[in-house]
């Protein structure tokens, strides 16, 4: 059986929210949209998005770095969100593991919501109905785009490919065998809700600083001089210059 899923590099996501702003822009237009936002601006701003980016420092300074961590809904393969709908509104696709929402049945009640332990899903205050995640089924299914664009609007954005997109059942497909080389790995797996998405865990590089490196290196092409000051007599820019 087929599971569609996210697979994110943790080690070359530079944190530059791509992904959040084209998937705002694909799905805000698309058979998920509209994702309103009331009080974008405001002391307590409102919005609905299917993926943000979390950046936290860790570690005691000066020995600090800064990780930058995606996270959407992981369209797991035993999704506690699906059971726990009054209305069936939340359903799980058999032919590709998608999980999704049926807006004409949602109530709003935010049951799926408390139970996803991962915070994927958000209210839509204006439709009063639970969005989340859709891998853009709208576009990857789209048969009308070129095979290369079928894929959701945030990995085709991402400008150091730190989003990789495929079926993790495929043993022989690139996110199976990034997973499997990289050490790809899910989030609480102790929750037993098998997610679908991976992460591939950041490879720390060291490197020796050099006490020369430390020190500032003027721009070769840079010429500092002090400017020149002209003479009182010479005609200024406002008598040479026709506006």
């Amino acid at each position: 059986m087929t599971q569609l899923a996210l697979i994110i590099d943790l080690n070359v996501c530079v944190g530059c929210s791509a992904c959040v702003t084209s998937c705002k822009e694909w799905n805000s237009s698309g058979i998920s949209g509209p994702m309103s936002d009331r009080n974008p601006y405001g002391k307590n701003p409102t919005g609905t998005f299917f993926n943000r980016v979390q950046t936290f420092e860790v570690g005691t300074y000066p020995n600090t770095e800064t990780i930058h961590f995606p996270k959407s809904c992981l369209h797991c393969e035993n999704p506690p969100c699906v059971p726990v709908c009054p209305t069936g509104a939340s359903y799980k696709r058999p032919q590709d593991g998608i999980v999704l929402v049926d807006y004409d049945k949602c109530i709003g009640c935010k049951y799926c919501s408390w139970a996803c332990p991962y915070g994927a899903r958000e209210i839509d205050e204006q439709q009063r109905v639970m969005k989340k995640c859709t891998l853009c089924i709208d576009r990857i299914y789209d048969q009308s785009l070129p095979e290369a664009e079928r894929k959701p609007a945030c990995v085709l954005a991402c400008p150091t490919s730190a989003r990789i997109f495929g079926d993790v059942h495929d043993s022989e497909s690139e996110v199976s065998h990034l997973i499997r080389e990289q050490g790809g790995y899910t989030l609480m797996p102790e929750w037993g809700t098998k997610p679908a998405n991976h992460y591939l865990p950041r490879r720390k590089i060291m490197r020796q600083v050099h006490e020369d490196e430390l020190q500032r290196a003027d721009n070769p092409l840079k010429k500092e001089a002090p400017l020149p000051i002209p003479a009182l007599d010479e005609p200024s820019l406002e008598d040479v210059t026709s506006w």
